[in-house]
């Protein structure tokens, strides 16, 4: 029988269509620049969302075209992430903390013809305007609607752009396949990939988050991504919040522990931000001697949270964890840790075991490990593979690439080496160009590091594997003390041996002011191997 349903092309303005006519009084709240927090809602997000894609019709933006912005969380980058696709553009997300030369590739790469900036991070963009080849015209999102004196020649005030709008307009129609967004890796090598969304992928994915065992937000939640909406199509909170209904906290640009702090006091019951972002909020708590009355849920991810900042967010704080694992060539969250009836039958102590772990996937995210060979291994939860996966939200191709990125079966190598338990839960025991090879078996440099931020004197840590003449490689462990703090390196791998095999255990602890990071806030395996080399360090032995 021939179809007999509506013809429904699933776009991401129908999210926020949704929101303002269902949720239209719903408070958005953002701090500004200048530190004030201003109250709008989404029916207000949703008219100046109108007047962005007005504007850049009116300007010559057309189907397809790429605008970028480069913007800290907040009520007008709202307005931008509907705004720009809603003028059947492509929405590509800037993150400043990139290298120039970096960003430089990425723009043209891209071929943005509009950017659209905040004010403090307009010197970013005019340090590399000669160098976009494609770039236009500027667009300056200042809050009191003036162009800064250090805009460069030719810049616009968002203000003005829009100023002659009336919101009253239409969204540009189209294939709900048509692109909409897109997003670059980082901490690759060689030059960053482009990912490309589509309407129908972002609505899938935000559909999928909505279910309880994931995000679940719901329109009783106030949400505040301290994850910029930059990094990894931001973990899909802008597009699933609006469409549970769910009040919004946008941050802006203070992501400090007190400034996080200032905001999650404005009533926030669920938050998302990167394990390094929560660390130092703890040790803000723990200073200040304050506590998160409202906070209910908070989803970490990025990369491998420790236990300890499980243990301490729950016992201390009464604030539920939910681990997630993702990335960006997959919307971005593949999993996230909530319990099934079978675990939540277990003891406290062995549920945390469970939340060790990154979780289950969400229908419509398919998983399995292989060996070297490519052959399935089985979901015992010990067995190591390579994670891949596939589905509705997971990239075919890279922007411009010449191949595809998956297999003939549509499967994606992840780069993760993970266990999947019977009950499908997976943890991810590394990066499968980190991971330590020993004497022909395999140590989780995850498990070393997560064992060793346990002890209460260690800010930060990575493993490595360094050369061995008889082992192939041994793990070296790097630590960032607490401020202040002189911990022992025996006091370190006695802590690390309550959790690994004794055989697994760092040949050595050495002390470093700071580890380098990614421009997500990740610890760059790749510049500490590189630092550790250019020291002249060699193994005791």
């Amino acid at each position: 029988m021939h179809n007999l349903m509506q013809s429904y092309p699933l776009r991401v303005s129908e999210i926020i269509d949704h929101a303002a006519r269902y949720h239209g009084n719903r408070p958005v709240l953002t701090r500004l620049q200048d530190g004030t927090i201003e109250e709008t809602r989404y029916a207000d997000v949703r008219t100046g969302a109108m007047r962005l894609a007005q504007a850049l019709r009116r300007w010559g933006i057309a189907r397809g075209d790429v605008v970028g912005v480069m913007a800290w969380n907040s009520a007008r980058m709202m307005e931008v992430w509907y705004g720009v696709p809603g003028a059947g553009a492509v929405l590509h997300t800037l993150n400043p903390r990139l290298f120039a030369d970096q960003l430089v590739y990425v723009i043209n790469h891209a071929g943005n013809r509009m950017l659209l900036v905040d004010p403090d991070l307009l010197p970013v963009v005019t340090a590399i305007r000669d160098r976009l080849d494609t770039v236009e015209a500027i667009i300056v999102m200042s809050d009191d609607g003036a162009l800064p004196a250090d805009a460069p020649a030719g810049a616009m005030a968002y203000a003005e752009f829009v100023g002659a709008e009336d919101g009253d307009g239409f969204w540009t129609t189209g294939d709900e396949t048509d692109a909409c967004g897109i997003c670059y890796t980082s901490g690759t090598t060689g030059n960053p990939k482009g990912v490309v969304y589509t309407h129908r992928s972002n609505l899938l994915h935000a559909m999928s988050m909505l279910q309880p065992d994931m995000l679940g937000f719901s329109s009783a939640d106030r949400v505040m991504p301290v994850v910029p909406l930059f990094h990894a199509n931001g973990w899909s909170i802008g597009f699933s919040a609006p469409m549970a209904g769910a009040s919004l906290v946008m941050p802006g640009r203070d992501l400090t522990p007190a400034g996080i702090c200032q905001m999650l006091d404005l009533g926030v019951t669920v938050t998302a931000a990167v394990p390094t972002v929560w660390l130092m909020l703890l040790q803000h708590l723990e200073a200040e001697g304050r506590g998160l009355p409202d906070l209910e849920r908070v989803f970490i991810g990025g990369s491998s949270c420790p236990r300890a900042v499980i243990e301490t967010f729950q016992n201390r704080y009464g604030v539920q964890v939910m681990h997630a694992w993702g990335m960006t060539e997959i919307s971005p969250v593949g999993t996230i840790c909530s319990f099934k009836p079978e675990v939540r039958a277990r003891s406290g102590a062995e549920r945390v075991d469970v939340q060790e772990t990154v979780g289950h996937p969400p229908f419509g995210v398919e998983l399995k490990i292989t060996d070297d060979a490519d052959q399935d291994l089985p979901w015992d939860g010990k067995t190591q593979g390579r994670l891949w996966t596939r589905g509705a939200a997971v990239l075919a191709r890279y922007l411009k690439a010449d191949a595809p990125a998956t297999d003939a079966e549509n499967w994606f190598d992840t780069g993760d080496v993970a266990t999947i338990d019977p009950l499908g839960y997976v943890r991810i025991t590394d990066r499968s160009k980190d991971v330590i090879k020993s004497g022909g078996e395999w140590i989780s440099s995850i498990d070393l590091e997560n064992a060793a931020v346990g002890h209460p004197d260690v800010a930060e840590a990575a493993a490595i594997g360094m050369p061995h003449p008889k082992w192939d490689e041994r793990p070296l462990l790097c630590v960032v003390p607490k401020a202040g703090a002189t911990p022992e390196k025996s006091e370190i791998i006695d802590l690390i041996a309550q959790h690994v095999a004794k055989w697994q255990l760092p040949d050595d602890v050495i002390f470093l002011d700071a580890l380098p990071h990614t421009a997500t806030g990740k610890i760059s395996k790749l510049h500490l191997r590189e630092q550790i080399h250019a020291s002249g360090y060699s193994l005791p032995g």
